[in-house]
């Protein structure tokens, strides 16, 4: 597949730390393909994962919020594991002897890895025994130990297992006739030890916690206490010995399996992909055991039958002393949650002033170029564009990606009811979104079911773009073209809690480069040209050097230079190297990288001129943003890549411009500008790899929050926008619609004062 590419994309003529370490600045190399000069992809996102377990351990969040964030750091720990540990193991088996630009082997790689996972598994556990469950109990919610309880207690929590656990149980003996149970994927159970009446060897048997119970019981004790709670595996390991009787039970203690959870494709050779990768997902929870997790109580005996039997490197063997299964413990917070002390201040996202009291969502973008600032500005308008679309009858075509949606898409139903109402649409839906493939599965079904044109995208590549084009006749009997171009999801859900651009644009040629690009995704047809939109994998590695070499030629030639990134991730070899050649000429380079960075900043000749940090908050940081200062031109684009090998050579990404001055101007000193500002959120990397916090002031004046500056922005820009509405249009007219009688022909116009939209509400 070939495309061209505009001038400005290609150069011009003017023109962590676990066993990695940095380049000693007395013998700095000058050739940047040394591994030294590239941090591991793994153990930088560990230290991601880091940064996430520091928001769990620090005191000056909510109680709650800390909890939260403890779960997830056990969420994305399993998601790394079933995946990149997987991975890992896969190679090392293989004998792969490729390396990445660090130079390490897989077996150093796992190596690595272990070991730093081993230590945040402590310190995880460390953050919910030593700070949050005390701070858990000052609050008036305790978790007991069944022994900890009164005898009447016990009493009710033994009849509790006898009506409502035993039934359930199924207890599996291991011996010859009984070979190892299989173990779904971080399913939680117990390895229980047995001895018989006469001395011998132990026995062994598995059960099942079952997951149609609550894990969390409630429990009386504590006189005053808002809840207590004993968890339903420590009432099973109680009570054991019931189900084997003429057996003494010496213990029985909680472990659970991570397993191999990527999926395996041939595409090529697959004659229907839905079928396949359905196929695929139900095999899912029978991969290979890349990780084992014990309780630290459990007899060494036990912990070796189940090594051996999982067949687990004896490296990813941790034992825990916190209860496993981190996020079956948010409950914990149910009768706290009504405190509002102990979250976060709750936000409505801002209506977006252009859209503030307007009916008509395409006379708007008619008018100009709209960019929104989500979760602080709200993602309604992008689905209101599509339900309008819908049921307008001057639409005729509505195409859209979908990647990642919610549940219970608004987007979806309203791409079912254009369908249905005669339209032509067009979906692309991946559903080789990794985790996603049932939820885009079921998705594409409905879809295709109503009408809708589905198709899932090119061969060998993933389509991770974020677009939405419209085609509407205009009243002068012109089509024109309506497009949304975005750097998250089309998830209304996550759109509450990701932090992305969205820019709505009726320019002609953003319009042909979008339907240019729903062609290419559904005949396999690349475009003769791209007017605005970069594609990858179609020039847009090619572009984003160009432009980073570009700037090393401005700064050299004395022109104005600068780079801001913005991105989720940045691994990509020659991205860093041009980054590093860019520094050495000169270049101001600031990178704001929520997780992955293989690059390191402040090398002396190398890097000194380009900064990282890192910002970890209530919400995710995810957007997409690149400035190049392009000698005083200022060039800002969104996108859906982030800079990675993956997003380069095997996504269908695209990177668009944002080409009105007033909204350039605002990406640059407002999102961006604001977010190389923050001081208490923070964390700028080191060469060696790890990250240390932006020193937050004392003044409270001093301090920025980025987060909170955005929310406060949105805010004031609404309630400003209501303001002049309300002084613009102090009356609206509107229809009255009554319910029919006899004598009710048509609906009644009145002259009614304009109220707050999200009020407004039919008389």
């Amino acid at each position: 597949m070939d495309g061209a590419t505009p001038e400005e994309r290609t150069t011009d003529d003017e023109t962590t730390a676990d066993t990695q370490q940095a380049p000693a600045a007395g013998a700095l190399p000058v050739d940047l393909d040394r591994p030294e000069l590239f941090i591991n992809r793994e153990l930088s996102w560990l230290e991601f994962n880091q940064r996430v377990l520091d928001e769990a351990r620090d005191p000056s969040v909510p109680l709650l919020e800390r909890l939260k964030f403890l779960t997830i750091v056990q969420s994305n720990l399993d998601e790394f594991q079933m995946v990149r540990v997987a991975g890992l193991l896969e190679q090392r088996s293989e004998g792969v002897s490729d390396t990445p630009a660090d130079g390490m082997t897989p077996a150093e790689q796992l190596s690595a890895i272990a070991k730093r996972v081993e230590r945040m598994v402590d310190e995880m556990s460390e953050t919910f025994l030593g700070q949050l469950l005390p701070a858990l109990e000052d609050e008036g919610v305790v978790l007991r130990k069944p022994r900890e309880l009164d005898a009447q207690e016990q009493k009710r929590l033994r009849r509790y297992f006898q009506e409502q656990v035993y039934p359930i149980l199924t207890p599996l003996a291991l011996d010859p006739g009984h070979p190892f149970p299989h173990v779904p994927n971080k399913r939680l159970h117990l390895v229980v030890m047995l001895a018989g009446e006469e001395e011998g060897e132990p026995a062994f048997a598995v059960v099942q916690v079952p997951a149609v119970l609550p894990r969390l019981i409630p429990v009386k004790d504590d006189a005053g206490a808002v809840a207590n709670y004993v968890l339903l595996d420590d009432v099973i390991a109680e009570n054991a010995g019931e189900l084997f009787r003429g057996f003494h039970q010496r213990g029985a203690w909680p472990f659970r399996v991570i397993r191999n959870h990527d999926l395996s494709i041939d595409e090529e050779e697959a004659e229907d992909l839905l079928e396949v990768i359905r196929e695929e997902v139900r095999r899912r929870d029978r991969g290979n055991a890349v990780a084992l997790e014990v309780s630290s109580s459990c007899a060494p005996g036990a912990v070796a039958v189940l090594q051996e039997a999982l067949r687990v490197d004896s490296q990813f063997v941790f034992q825990v002393d916190a209860p496993l299964s981190m996020p079956d413990l948010g409950d914990l917070a149910q009768g706290l949650r009504h405190r509002a002390d102990l979250h976060d201040v709750p936000f409505p996202p801002a209506e977006p002033p252009a859209f503030l009291g307007e009916e008509d969502v395409f006379e708007v973008i008619r008018e100009r170029d709209v960019l929104l600032h989500h979760p602080y500005e709200s993602f309604d308008p992008v689905v209101a564009m599509l339900e309008r679309a819908a049921v307008d009858p001057d639409v005729l075509a509505i195409k859209q990606t979908l990647y990642r949606t919610s549940g219970d898409s608004p987007i979806v139903k309203a791409l079912t009811r254009a369908a249905e109402n005669g339209k032509q649409v067009a979906a692309l839906v991946e559903i080789k979104a990794r985790f996603d493939e049932e939820n885009n599965i079921h998705w594409a079904r409905r879809l295709e079911e109503s009408g809708v044109h589905v198709v899932y995208g090119l061969v060998g590549l993933k389509t991770h773009c974020k677009v939405s084009l419209v085609v509407r006749r205009e009243g002068d009997g012109r089509l024109r073209r309506y497009v949304h171009l975005g750097t998250g999801n089309y998830n209304p859900k996550t759109a509450k809690l990701y932090t992305d651009l969205s820019l709505f644009t009726a320019r002609p040629d953003f319009g042909h480069d979008a339907t240019a690009l729903f062609n290419l995704l559904t005949s396999c047809t690349p475009p003769r040209e791209w007017r605005k939109l970069i594609a990858a994998p179609l020039g847009l590695h090619e572009t984003t050097l160009g432009m980073i070499e570009r700037e090393a030629a401005y700064a050299r030639a004395g022109k104005p230079a600068r780079i801001i990134a913005k991105m989720n991730s940045l691994q990509d070899p020659d991205v860093i190297q041009a980054l590093y050649r860019a520094s050495q000429a000169g270049v101001q380079i600031d990178l704001i990288v929520r997780g992955i960075c293989c690059l390191r900043a402040g090398l002396p000749g190398i890097s000194e001129n380009i900064r990282v940090r890192s910002i970890v908050d209530r919400f995710l940081e995810h957007h997409r943003i690149y400035y190049f200062e392009a000698g005083g031109r200022q060039l800002v684009f969104g996108a859906s890549a982030d800079w990675m090998p993956r997003n380069f050579h095997r996504r269908v990404e695209v990177m668009f411009p944002i080409e009105d001055d007033g909204l350039r101007k605002r990406v640059i000193h407002e999102v961006l500008g604001i977010a190389l500002e923050d001081n208490v959120k923070a964390r700028e990397l080191r060469a060696d790899g790890h990250y240390e916090k932006v020193p937050t002031p004392e003044n409270l004046d001093e301090q920025v929050r980025s987060q909170l500056r955005f929310l406060d922005l949105a805010s004031a820009a609404e309630a400003e926008a209501q303001a002049r509405v309300r002084a613009e249009r102090p009356f609206i007219v509107r229809p009255v619609r009554h319910r029919p009688t006899k004598g009710t022909k048509t609906a009644t116009t009145v002259v009614a004062p304009v109220e707050k939209p999200d009020e407004e509400k039919p008389v």
